[in-house]
């Protein structure tokens, strides 16, 4: 997902919130990371993937839940919380219009 680059301190302090709304429903562990070294590709990369403008970071984050039930559960509380307003364009420059999200079954779990 892009996010202003200048947001950063605001998007870490939603986060933050998000990450104990996410765990208070269920979720195990929730990581936030702000793009670091992220090459742009000659075909696609994260940076064309998300429309990243100029002015903008990528930020990639993942929710660990137990398994699907307790996924399905936790983010249809998450979505009708809502404590969820805090999060957007308008607190943190988040364009969720861009964001990119899914599901994934583990292959391999250490």
């Amino acid at each position: 997902m892009p996010v202003p680059a200048d947001k950063r301190e605001a998007y870490t302090a939603a986060s933050e919130k998000m990450a104990d709304l996410f765990k208070e429903y269920g979720a195990i562990s929730v990581v936030d990371a702000w793009g670091d070294n992220l090459p742009e590709g000659q075909v696609n990369d994260f940076h064309t993937a998300v429309l990243r403008k100029p002015d903008e970071a990528v930020v990639i984050s993942w929710i660990n839940w137990k398994d699907k039930a307790a996924r399905d559960a936790g983010w249809e509380k998450v979505m009708a919380d809502p404590r969820m307003q805090e999060f957007g364009p308008h607190t943190v420059g988040a364009d969720m219009g861009r964001m990119i999200y899914g599901s994934f079954v583990p292959l391999v779990d250490v």
